[in-house]
């Protein structure tokens, strides 16, 4: 291990042991569950592990404040699309319903696609989906959002151009 990686681990490790305990307690308040504040603080810890220069944070709790609301929003986001997709498989018949890997499988597929449309507009996502999940034309899509069909088409190209480059970056 170079010096540079030493002092690396050393400044992190410091920020770990003077602010873990007190991330933990402040997320605590707003989740609710101990369990789960301590799954959070640690995961704040792994992404300031990944920063690319930690010995520039100057203000480490309002980073990892930030870091942890975005997280717990993550996971607030999380929570409602899987809320809602059993909600749309209660009212699926019995023999259409996945097994417990292949609804696992289309909840993370279905988080993906709500990273990857993160950003765009509300009618935008529903443009995407409705062309991509129910196969409805631009024209039916216009209709149904009530804009025009050149708008739409601005939805699509938005939206492709986000699954380019997401498949550009993996």
């Amino acid at each position: 291990m170079g010096l540079e990686q030493s002092l690396r681990c050393t400044q992190l490790g410091e920020m770990f042991k003077n602010d873990y305990i007190w991330l933990c307690a402040r997320v605590k308040r707003s989740w609710g569950c101990p369990h789960g504040a301590q799954d959070i603080a640690a995961e704040a810890f792994l992404r300031v592990l990944a920063l690319s220069e930690p010995s520039e944070i100057r203000e480490p709790r309002a980073l990892l404040t930030t870091i942890t609301k975005r997280l717990m929003y993550e996971q607030w986001r999380r929570q409602d699309l899987e809320r809602a997709y059993c909600e749309a498989l209660a009212q699926a018949p019995q023999w259409a319903q996945p097994s417990p890997e292949e609804r696992l499988l289309l909840i993370e597929t279905l988080l993906e696609v709500d990273r990857l449309l993160n950003g765009l507009s509300a009618k935008a996502k529903a443009a995407f989906l409705y062309h991509q999940l129910d196969g409805l034309t631009y024209a039916q899509i216009a209709e149904r959002l009530q804009v025009s069909v050149s708008r739409v088409q601005q939805y699509m190209a938005n939206a492709f151009k986000r699954c380019y480059l997401a498949l550009e970056a993996a």
